[in-house]
């Protein structure tokens, strides 16, 4: 049987029997990673300082990578640049548990992947663009206006609506 080795998970046995206070650091650079069921991360880079109190273990994350996607206005393909930081407590037992109701798991292995695909989701912009003058696609003919210029205008109004262009541009 084979074993996917997960490099988002970090084994804080020695954390947990540390006393409060008690911190550490865990540097996390990947060139790619896969996060269940979706997310492809390029270039990761990022911190997990992962420190003990009374309640569990307190996780500061702080992430940086890009993820394929495409223009919301033209539909190339882009490679998205997106960045997180978020704090969440795994907790010893249900009575210390926060918001999140995360708990440390038997194993003392914390896997930061459900969390960090979480809030980078939340971090992505809703419509991405490939360049913020993006020219995107005509609505005649389906070109993309960053690579060639297929002599459709903006101008050009369907005829249904014209009745309202008068309204907003009268011509008296």
């Amino acid at each position: 049987m084979t074993q996917h080795i997960n490099p988002l998970r970090i084994n804080v046995g020695f954390i947990v029997n540390a006393d409060a206070g008690f911190s550490r650091t865990f540097e996390l650079e990947m060139d790619e990673v896969f996060l269940s069921p979706d997310m492809q991360l390029i270039d990761l880079r990022g911190t997990a300082r992962i420190s003990r109190n009374p309640q569990g273990l307190l996780a500061e994350v702080l992430i940086s990578a890009r993820t394929p996607t495409e223009c919301a206005r033209c539909l190339d393909p882009i490679q998205q640049a997106a960045a997180t930081e978020f704090t969440e407590l795994y907790a010893f037992n249900e009575r210390s548990t926060s918001e999140s109701e995360l708990l440390l798991p038997s194993d003392h292995q914390i896997d930061l992947a459900p969390l960090i695909r979480e809030y980078m989701i939340l971090d992505l912009p809703i419509n991405p663009l490939c360049r913020p003058d993006c020219a995107g696609l005509c609505p005649v003919c389906g070109v993309n206006r960053n690579h060639e210029d297929c002599g459709h205008s903006d101008s050009e109004i369907d005829p249904r609506l014209s009745p309202l262009r008068d309204l907003l541009d009268p011509k008296d």
